[in-house]
């Protein structure tokens, strides 16, 4: 099976009357910047994908999303680790003895100022969790978050997987109309030739040169469209690869390669596979996880908290009097009433719940229409490769008839011309049926969740 090698090089015309055509198709392999990135030496529909997979810019965000979620599963899990502080401070006190509330021998006993005095105090604070069960939900539900966080990064990289798959395809297509346009146009000049020839020879008339040099001018013209599409396409891809725009890339793949394989049979399968390994439908799943996760962490909220707490320190009025004071002992928080905020923040969780089915049931749904949908594009792109194939068939049959009726100077060229624009179109026709093929395949792919696994 050969491939299909796609370059930048155009087309040089000719000044003469019968514009010969030269065409360069030398590939070009992949340079340091594409093969950095994974794209090097030949480029397949599978190779893209996985590329794009790995290097497209909503696959990186999504790992920095990833990153930053693990990042929220340390910061709840420090609730459950221990904690120290130190302090130390130096201050100047006056105090006022009615303060006491009690009267002292020699005191005034309406009250007299005390001081001033310097206080200096160093001290370490630890404070442990022993039970803590509303902070351990906590930490779980973060860590469920990290699992529909990557999730997600699973969906975008499937999309963006889909996406360049489906660019690679639109690259082949181009490529290959630029091609059916080549041999348009050497068909174009071939017919001119034979035209100018017949006039030199007498046996020909000036209008039938007339006629060859505007299909030629016409033929041209869809030639330069073509070409600049088919630059444009590779633009696209390289866009979709996250790769500078005109890098060389060589394509290994074939527009018309019709593999018969690709289509299941067995349409319940193909959905069983969907349901299997959807990125979508995971990343539900896990959203629906992380959610209840969730509710179970804020009813947690309502259970006693028992806590190892410690102060230990020196203090004086002087560094040369410093005094050791500690404490320490077991807390135990209950927490009674919080206004009825736990309740709601419940609610509202267990609504997120219900949305997350919801969408879970969609995707489902979803994607058994998609895969249905995909089969029946395939199989109808098959069929339709095979007509087109048949058209273009008779179409060449019916050129290769009317130049011989027009060489051997028994018609003129309209003839000629009129097969020439039916050979085009089936040219056309082919290839749209083919890249409909292609693009139904990859379909079915990102259907089933399984882009990055095309060979």
């Amino acid at each position: 099976m050969t491939g299909t090698f796609i370059t930048r090089r155009g087309l040089l015309f000719g000044a003469a009357i019968a514009s010969s055509i030269i065409i360069s198709n030398v590939p070009l392999f992949a340079q340091s910047n594409a093969t950095s990135s994974g794209a090097s030496g030949k480029l397949s529909i599978g190779d893209a994908a996985r590329i794009a997979a790995r290097n497209s810019a909503p696959a990186q965000s999504a790992q920095i999303r990833i990153a930053e979620a693990e990042a929220r599963v340390r910061q709840s899990r420090a609730s459950l680790l221990p904690s120290l502080d130190g302090t130390a401070s130096q201050f100047t006190r006056t105090l006022n003895t009615a303060s006491f509330g009690f009267s002292l021998p020699g005191l005034n006993p309406n009250g007299q100022i005390i001081g001033p005095f310097r206080v200096l105090d160093a001290r370490a604070q630890v404070r442990a969790a022993l039970f803590d069960f509303g902070a351990f939900a906590r930490y779980r539900a973060a860590g469920a978050a990290v699992t529909a966080t990557t999730a997600d990064a699973t969906v975008a990289s499937e999309q963006a997987a889909a996406q360049a798959a489906t660019a690679y395809v639109q690259a082949l297509r181009a490529e290959g109309d630029f091609r059916a346009r080549s041999e348009d146009s050497v068909l174009a000049v071939d017919l001119l030739n034979v035209a100018q020839a017949q006039l030199d020879a007498g046996t020909g008339i000036a209008l039938d040169v007339t006629r060859a040099q505007a299909q030629l001018a016409s033929t041209r013209a869809v030639l330069i469209s073509s070409r600049a599409a088919r630059d444009r396409s590779l633009i696209a891809l390289d866009r979709a690869l996250n790769l500078p725009a005109h890098t060389p890339l060589t394509l290994s793949d074939s527009l018309g390669r019709i593999d018969s394989t690709a289509t299941p049979m067995d349409e319940t399968a193909a959905t069983e596979t969907a349901l299997r390994n959807r990125p979508d439908l995971k990343a539900a799943e896990a959203r629906i996880a992380a959610a209840q996760q969730s509710v179970s962490a804020i009813r947690a909220e309502r259970l006693p908290t028992v806590s190892l707490v410690g102060d230990d320190g020196i203090n004086g009025l002087s560094v040369h009097h410093m005094l050791n004071t500690y404490e320490y002992g077991v807390q135990v928080s209950v927490p009674i009433l919080d206004g009825f905020r736990r309740s709601g923040r419940v609610q509202e969780q267990q609504g997120i719940v219900k949305e997350a089915q919801i969408q879970r049931h969609e995707i489902e749904q979803q994607a058994a229409a998609d895969v249905s949908t995909a089969i029946l594009d395939q199989r109808s792109a098959a069929q339709q490769v095979d007509a087109t194939r048949e058209q273009l068939r008779l179409a060449e049959q019916e050129v290769s008839q009317a130049r011989e009726r027009f060489r051997a100077g028994v018609a003129g060229n309209a003839d000629v011309i009129t097969a020439l624009l039916q050979l085009t179109t089936a040219r056309t026709a082919v290839i749209d049926a083919q890249t409909n093929f292609q693009t139904a395949r990859i379909a079915l792919a990102r259907a089933q969740g399984i882009v990055t696994t095309l060979p």
